[in-house]
């Protein structure tokens, strides 16, 4: 049997949870679900990062003990996953003591093959990020993560000689196209490795200044660098070094994170396993961040989404759903009620909530809720079911690459097609012209359809698709998603089926936007002067275009990658853009004085695509990318919802 081993990032814990710990978390769910379904033996881990500088600071202030502080927010994420349908094989903790035990004899395994060394090293601390930057990584003398000035320390520490396997993991990323992905995660790791900057890494901190730690096993004045110690979680919860299945689940090992803890995972962690003789993990899996509004969310602004508050308001399954459906996988999503509210409607209680009720209903009034034996069906018949065996072939190839919302878009072209062949079959007609044999074969094949649907949802949303595989007379414990992909069926006459169903009753904008609070405003000091100059008049219409010449314009979005100044234009960028294509588009763009890069990376954009390729600054430009003025500024045209890159406007 094959296996499927999942992990999300141990949650630091200084603070409860939120919507990006959730959305990791039900991704990692998901994926287990999914993999358990198609006959795989999955283990999926999840658990809290308990030890570091910020834990002990935030137990001190709370008047705590370090433990006792870890065991109460540690308690608010293990108790929250139940809550959300997350069934994690186990939740682990850094002050477990099996962890505690592997930390040291990794650490005296690493020391005692000379790849620890002991030295005197100065450098900028960034208290939040619990560890030293480089002069490269600071923007304007500050963390650019945390936007203070890191302490300058200096002191005796140990060091983990990282840099000598800078030139192997390089070379094994290289091998193995899909080892970071998506794509742009990959590149970013790649350019880090090809510059050469990689340092060794500082893995201790003296027991001087921090005690709240595992104590390295070659000498008690020091504790552990909280990476160090994390990362390892990952190999004791599959048994590192004694279980006989270590190595089984390990090759099957793949990580799931958020971008902001890429080198971590793409550098740290796999140089320590090269100096422990092991053998890399599988894949590394990168997502963007959760927006509020095109805003990160913050205390201080008022609009940090509680995951919980979010479940009950719409359901789990509305919840899940949403969130799987609507970020593409590695760029960022923005939240707000109106596209929550907007993809529930549409998605669930339109498309598929709706086709679910009046289908069992006319079940229920044509023939009692029993579906009888049928006839030969017709060539729409046909249609329908290489529609449905594409959509769930596709579905099946996405799910698994982590394209989930592209994969529940292959699955809703199956939805709206049974819509679609529901009001061409025109059962209530069948009905009153007495052709019962044609109302059963149609009644069978939705029916069948809608089975199709629920089984693959069940990852997504287990909860809601359990029970509509239940109200379809099928057992949802039965499902098995590789015998669902060998092709389309009906359902089998003689089963019994509910009168009716009301999954997803719709949803309304709340008046205020009250789950999701809109950022704080300005002071009254920052509002505009009565004296101040009136905004400029907005430009006329211009001149017409006859249709065919618009219908000439290749727009396409596309998710930004990277960003670059260009030589001696200050107002200038060279952006990469990713519209799927195999090498990402290079466009320079005039957005310098409105948008930083890190502002722009992981952004969605519009992109002239077939834009005859020109010279700026003597930087070639193969494309446009679309932007509006306004009173505030500048903003960029895009898409009211994620897409995949490449997506063409029509």
């Amino acid at each position: 049997m094959n296996r499927f081993f999942i992990t999300t990032p141990i949650y630091y814990v200084n603070a409860k949870p939120h919507l990006g710990h959730a959305y990791t978390t039900i991704v990692a769910d998901a994926l287990a679900r999914f993999h358990a379904l198609c006959g795989e033996e999955v283990f999926f881990l999840t658990g809290t990062d308990e030890h570091g500088d910020k834990i002990a600071e935030a137990a001190a202030k709370a008047g705590q003990t370090p433990k006792e502080y870890a065991d109460a927010i540690s308690g608010l994420f293990s108790g929250l996953w139940p809550k959300l349908g997350i069934t994690p094989t186990r939740f682990i903790r850094t002050t477990d003591a099996d962890h505690v035990a592997a930390v040291k004899r990794a650490l005296q395994l690493v020391y005692d093959q000379g790849d620890i060394y002991f030295g005197e090293y100065g450098g900028h601390y960034c208290k939040g990020c619990e560890r030293f930057l480089t002069e490269k990584e600071l923007v304007d003398g500050l963390c650019p993560d945390h936007k203070v000035k890191p302490d300058y320390i200096a002191e005796k520490n140990y060091f983990f000689r990282m840099s000598k396997y800078q030139g192997q993991l390089l070379e094994h990323i290289r091998a193995n196209p899909d080892f970071i992905r998506p794509r742009q995660y990959r590149n970013e790791v790649v350019s880090l490795l090809e510059s050469g900057a990689l340092d060794d890494l500082c893995i201790s901190r003296p027991k001087s200044r921090l005690t709240w730690g595992v104590e390295l096993p070659f000498d008690d004045n020091f504790v552990t660098y909280v990476w160090f110690d994390a990362l390892l979680n990952y190999l004791t919860a599959v048994g590192w070094p004694e279980s006989p299945d270590f190595p089984a689940w390990w090759g099957a090992a793949e990580h799931l994170v958020a971008k902001d803890i890429l080198k971590p995972h793409a550098v740290f962690w796999p140089t320590m396993l090269l100096a422990m003789g092991l053998p890399l993990y599988k894949r590394l899996n990168v997502h963007g961040y959760w927006l509020v509004r095109d805003t990160k969310m913050s205390k201080s602004l008022g609009n940090v989404v509680e995951p919980a508050e979010m479940a009950a308001r719409a359901g789990l399954s509305g919840m899940r759903y949403f969130l799987l459906r609507e970020m593409v996988f590695g760029a960022d999503a923005s939240f707000t009620d109106e596209a929550f509210v907007g993809r529930f409607n549409a998605d669930l209680a339109n498309d598929l909530g709706n086709l679910a009720n009046r289908t069992l209903a006319m079940a229920a009034k044509y023939f009692g809720s029993v579906l009888p034996a049928d006839t030969a069906g017709d060539c729409a018949d046909e249609d329908l079911l290489q529609l449905a065996d594409a959509a769930v072939a596709n579905f099946m190839t996405l799910f698994a690459a982590a394209q989930f919302s592209r994969a529940l878009d292959a699955l809703w072209e199956l939805v709206r097609g049974l819509n679609k062949y529901v009001d061409a079959m025109a059962p209530w007609t069948l009905f009153k012209e007495g052709r019962t044999d044609r109302l059963a074969t149609v009644m069978r094949n939705v029916l069948g359809g809608l089975r199709t649907v629920a089984a693959c949802l069940l990852p997504v949303m287990p909860e809601a698709a359990s029970t509509l595989l239940s109200q379809l007379g099928q057992d949802p414990a039965a499902v098995n998603l590789r015998a669902v992909a060998k092709g389309f069926a009906p359902l089998p006459a003689g089963t019994q089926v509910a009168l009716t169903s009301n999954l997803f009753p719709r949803l309304d904008v709340p008046a205020k936007d009250a789950a999701v609070p809109a950022p704080k405003a300005k002071a009254a000091k920052d509002a505009p002067k009565a004296k101040d100059k009136a905004p400029a008049a907005k430009p006329g219409p211009a001149a017409e275009v006859e249709y065919e010449d618009f219908a000439k314009l290749d727009l396409r979005l596309g998710t930004v990658l990277t960003v670059d100044p260009v030589p001696g234009a200050d107002r200038l960028y060279c952006v990469a853009v990713d519209i799927g294509e195999e090498t990402p588009r290079q466009v320079v763009a005039g957005l310098a004085e409105h948008f930083t890069p890190d502002e722009l990376v992981g952004r969605q954009v519009t992109l002239v695509a077939n834009l005859k390729p020109r010279k700026l600054r003597g930087v070639l430009s193969h494309g446009m990318i679309l932007a509006v003025r306004h009173a505030g500024g500048l903003g960029l045209v895009t898409a009211s919802v994620p897409v995949a890159p490449g997506d063409r406007v029509s």
